[in-house]
Order: structure tokens, then C-alpha cells, then sequence
């Protein structure tokens, strides 16, 4: 951004003075004219404080609004600096502040030379390499409103499988947070009042009852050993799966889950197939789609098998064939990749692939959340009972442990 200093004429024709943030001088004069205000002079003070770009994040849903609002503005004849200049106007400066500091960043480059598509890639935590890649197709093809209002829509289904993941799996970590929590109290408060009361009896103790006495002296005795370990533990755990090998390891072993290792397999085959559907459709070519697919699978054991299956395009086989030599990708979907090679439709059978493997992760999703429902229910209550159950054991069988104290 830059800070203009300005003399202007109010509608009362009084001369006023003060600054204005803008994209450039046309910007910082459209915007004190929408004020009433009719410009004397106006001169360059100096460039706005930025955020560094490395901290710029943008919000999923903000993303998707700019896409949305971009086609729309484009598709009705707006040049692509009006556009740009308009969403920054009317977004937020407080909630949206990082939005509004990419789209001056990305005007003014546009506005230096630069093309949409390589003002958007300086800003990888904002655009990633499928946007980018579309929007490049889109301004080669004269398609930049018609992609971007598919992009959008792309974005929208992405962020509604996440949300449907995410609400499924917060219940069980909820109720597990709270078995935890309750099992604390227990043995750090309630379980040292009954040992004090057994003590008095002078006898030995049911060996569960003895254990949990014996585990709650331990915790309340070594409680910040206890806590470092879990933190090291924590912590080391999330350095490995944070390095290359570590994440290679357990994409592997996620895959091969019980229960959730075929859910994790359908959300990736499915974010494969969409991902895939949209960037042939919009001109992107096969090469460079795989290399991008890849990257966006969200798991090292599907991005290695793509990265094979451009191999062996690149080398002139048919997808359809390279797809089959990896083990990763069902038989229905090759199928269809073969049946849309041989008509010429590939983005439209990845497409129904991919709403078909949303059909099941959705109804999987409500299959294991009204699964893990009961489930964790027994576990709290065979946590909680257990400790309640040997606490409460001397005294039903208080007869035996009186007659050993006697004795």
C-alpha cells in the first residue's frame, strides 16, 4: 500500500487536508471522490507498514469468497485491476487484514507487468500449485472468469469434506479428553481418601484396590515427571512425524488401519480424482496435472504411486495403463479413466468417480460416528466403573478383611 497526502475540497467547499492508503494514485483519487471529496493535489508521502509475507494466511472461507466475487466481477466485463481493486476496498481491514495486504501485494505487481497467475504464485500460503496452475490455464485460454467460478466451487466441496472429517472425529477426542480428566481426579483426589480409611483396617487389600492406592501415590508423588515425560513423549513424537521419514511411515501405516485406513483411502483417491477432473478440464496439461495431484493427495504412499504413473505416461503409455500397474488405485476407477480415454472424457468420469467416493465417505462417516458413539460411551464407564468398583471392594468384602486384621 501507499500513503498519498491530499488537498481536497469538501461539498460545502471547504479545504480540507489529511492522508489516504491506497493501491496507486487512480485508486487514492477514486476512493476520496466516493468520500465527496473533489481532489487539489495529491502527493506520494511513503509506503504503508506490510505484514511480512510469510505470515500472510488466509481463512478458507475468505479464499473462496475472493475466488467467487473475482469470476462474477470478471464475467460482467470488469477489468481484472477494477476487480482486485473493488474486493480490496470492500474487505474487511480489521478481520480480513491479511486478505487485503494480498490483493494490494498482487494489484500492484499485476499492475508492474506481472501476469495474474505470477503474482498469485509469490503467495504459496495463499495459492497453492492448483490455483495457480488453473488460473495460468485460464488467462491462456481467455477462460480466467469460467475457471475461477470452478475453482471456487472446487474450493467449496474441499472445505465441506474437511468440515464433515473434522465434525466426525472432535466427538471422540472430546469424550476421551474427558475420561481423562475424570480419571485424574479420581486417583489424584478421591482414591487417597479411601487409602487413608483402609489403612485403618490393618489387612491386606484386593490386589486392584492395592494397585490404584499404590498408582495414586506414585502420580501425586512424581506428578512433574510425569508431565515431562508426556511432554517429551508429545513432543518428539510430533518432531518425527514432521520429518520426512516420519511422514512416510505414517501415511503408510494410516492406510492400513482397520476402520479408518479404507475412509483415508477413499478422501485421498477422491481429492485425487476431483483435483485431477478440474485441472484437464481447464487446459493444464496431463504432465503437469500428475505433478500437481501428486502434491495434493495429502499422502506420501498416493503421491509416490503418482509420481510412478507420470513416469510411465511421460514415457507414452496410456494413463489408464500406468494407473493399473499401481495397487493403489481400485479397479473401478480404472475402468473409468479407460472408458473416458476412449471417449475423451476423463475430466467427466474422474468427476462422477470422485461425488461417488464423497457419497461414501459421507455415509461412512455417519456409520462410524454412530459406531464410536457407544462405543466410547463403554469405555468411559469401564474406566470411571473400574476405579469406583476397586475402591468399594474392601468394603464388599469387608467380613474377610476384618477377620484377617483379627488374625
Amino acid at each position: 500500500m501507499i500513503t498519498f497526502s491530499y488537498q481536497a475540497r469538501d461539498a460545502a467547499g471547504k479545504i480540507v487536508s489529511g492522508v489516504q492508503d491506497a493501491l496507486n494514485e487512480d485508486n487514492a483519487v477514486t476512493s476520496l471522490m466516493s468520500r465527496g471529496l473533489m481532489v487539489l493535489s495529491l502527493q506520494k508521502k511513503g509506503a504503508a507498514s506490510k505484514t511480512r509475507k510469510k505470515a500472510w494466511t488466509v481463512k478458507e472461507t475468505d479464499l473462496v469468497l475472493f475466488t467467487r466475487q473475482l469470476s462474477t466481477m470478471i464475467e460482467a466485463g470488469i477489468s481484472l485491476i477494477q476487480a482486485l481493486t473493488a474486493l480490496y476496498e470492500q474487505s474487511d481491514p480489521k478481520r480480513q487484514r491479511n486478505l487485503r495486504n494480498v490483493i494490494s501485494d498482487v494489484t500492484t505487481r499485476v499492475q508492474g507487468g506481472e501476469t495474474f497467475h505470477e503474482s498469485l504464485a509469490k503467495h504459496p500460503r495463499v495459492f497453492d500449485r492448483l490455483f495457480v496452475s488453473m488460473v495460468k490455464a485460464g488467462e491462456h485460454g481467455g477462460l480466467l472468469a469460467s475457471i475461477l467460478d470452478r475453482l471456487a466451487g472446487f474450493l467449496e466441496a474441499s472445505a465441506r469434506l474437511r468440515k464433515k472429517v473434522k465434525s466426525a472425529m472432535t466427538y471422540p477426542v472430546i469424550v476421551i479428553c474427558i475420561a481423562f480428566a475424570i480419571t485424574t481426579f479420581l486417583i489424584v483426589r478421591i482414591v487417597p481418601i479411601f487409602g487413608e480409611i483402609f489403612k485403618d483396617f490393618g489387612a491386606n487389600l484386593p490386589a486392584p484396590t492395592q494397585f490404584l492406592i499404590d498408582l495414586s501415590d506414585f502420580v501425586r508423588g512424581n506428578w512433574y515427571f510425569i508431565i515431562l515425560g508426556f511432554a517429551g513423549v508429545f513432543f518428539g513424537i510430533r518432531t518425527f512425524l514432521r520429518s520426512k521419514r516420519g511422514k512416510q511411515l505414517s501415511d503408510k501405516w494410516k492406510l492400513k488401519l482397520p476402520v479408518f485406513g479404507p475412509l483415508i483411502h477413499k478422501i485421498c483417491m477422491s481429492r485425487f480424482s476431483r483435483t485431477f477432473a478440474q485441472l484437464i478440464r481447464s487446459g493444464v496439461p496431463i504432465l503437469e496435472v500428475l505433478d500437481i495431484v501428486g502434491g495434493a493427495s495429502g499422502n506420501h504412499v498416493v503421491e509416490t504411486s503418482i509420481r510412478g504413473v507420470g513416469e510411465d505416461v511421460e514415457k507414452g503409455d496410456n494413463l489408464s495403463v500406468a494407473l493399473s500397474r499401481k495397487p493403489i488405485f481400485p479397479p473401478m476407477m480404472l475402468r473409468m479413466v479407460a472408458a473416458g480415454e476412449a471417449t475423451g472424457k476423463i475430466d467427466t468420469m474422474l468427476e462422477k468417480m470422485a461425488d461417488f467416493w464423497d457419497e461414501e465417505i459421507e455415509a461412512m462417516l455417519d456409520a462410524l460416528t454412530s459406531l464410536i458413539e457407544p462405543m466410547l460411551i463403554v469405555f468411559l464407564g469401564v474406566i470411571v466403573g473400574g476405579i469406583v468398583i476397586a475402591m468399594f471392594l474392601p468394603i464388599f468384602k469387608l467380613n474377610e478383611v476384618v477377620s484377617q486384621s483379627k488374625s
